[in-house]
């Protein structure tokens, strides 16, 4: 309902009780940090708007009369009752900013996030985290609906509603079993590997989007449909290590394999496999508390390795 039209100011209530505290309109004025004319008008509205005188004035200072005083009481409740509410307000928050949920794409999530929580918990220790992990378009769509704070995609795509920031940059890679016949020559051409069925990631995956757009900007309108589709990186390389079938993943997620020689990497002639991880929030917000110290600690990742190069 309405407020009573005379207690919607508990400013000018509030400077009434600092008058009756300090003995003058100059004192509680300053108590307040505004000028002694602003604090007269205030008072001088007040007891317009109440009816009644509530402060006599002297050139020594001011009392309340004895109808301010009933005021006053009466206000110093209401007064009391405000500061409990900004006070359970200050504890909602608080308990809010305590906790960060994170939407991340599966690259990001198991290759690059658990650092970044590492370095999220020395600067905000006591922050609780929840991830929700999946591929770029069921981030988008926690992010949207409100049930993460800050996600992070692997897409070229970033839908409607969303702001966005780049954090990393990532590199895509074709590999195959050591024994399939590309390993020998360790290059074939974008319309080569675009003809052949790969083991690949689902529809809505960044690494799959991303895979398709870059065959698009190489002049490559189609491709062949995939040999397997799978949810799960880690299935797709093994896939991939069993010889089922060449896999195109983010150069983050095969370095060991690599290293290890279970997968051996070919060169694409004429396509430009490099993209940009980005995180995303709502638009026409500003991630606050852990989520915008976690979102300058991924900036900041991607400012240190531009360095090292």
């Amino acid at each position: 309902m309405p407020l009573p039209p005379r207690v919607t100011d508990l400013t000018s209530f509030d400077l009434l009780l600092s008058v009756a505290e300090l003995g003058s309109i100059g004192r509680a004025a300053l108590a307040h940090g505004m000028s002694q004319p602003s604090a007269s008008e205030r008072l001088r509205t007040l007891e317009a708007r109440v009816g009644v005188t509530l402060l006599e004035r002297t050139p020594r200072g001011a009392k309340l009369t004895t109808a301010g005083q009933l005021v006053a009481g009466w206000a110093a409740q209401v007064i009391a009752k405000a500061a409990d509410l900004d006070a359970g307000i200050t504890s909602l928050r608080a308990d809010r900013q305590s906790h960060l949920r994170i939407a991340a794409s599966l690259t990001v999530a198991e290759y690059l996030l658990p650092a970044w929580l590492i370095a999220l918990r020395q600067v905000s220790p006591g922050t609780a985290t929840v991830l929700s992990a999946g591929n770029s378009v069921h981030v988008s769509e926690q992010v949207l609906a409100d049930r993460a704070d800050l996600g992070f995609i692997e897409s070229t795509d970033v839908p409607a509603g969303l702001a966005t920031r780049v954090v990393a940059r990532d590199e895509l890679v074709l590999v195959v079993a050591p024994g399939h016949p590309w390993a020998r020559r360790r290059r074939v051409t974008a319309a080569k590997a675009a003809a052949t069925p790969l083991a690949s990631r689902e529809p809505g995956s960044g690494t799959r989007q991303a895979w398709e757009h870059a065959l698009q900007a190489a002049g490559i309108a189609e491709s062949a449909d995939p040999l397997l589709e799978m949810s799960s990186t880690t299935a797709i390389k093994a896939a991939a290590i069993g010889g089922i079938g060449p896999a195109v993943l983010s150069v983050h997620t095969v370095e060991a394999d690599l290293a290890a020689r279970t997968l051996v990497r070919i060169e694409v002639g004429d396509v430009d496999l490099h993209r940009a991880l980005r995180a995303v929030w709502p638009s026409g917000t500003t991630p606050r508390g852990p989520a915008s110290d976690l979102l300058t600690i991924a900036t900041r990742s991607l400012t240190h390795r531009a360095d090292r190069r």
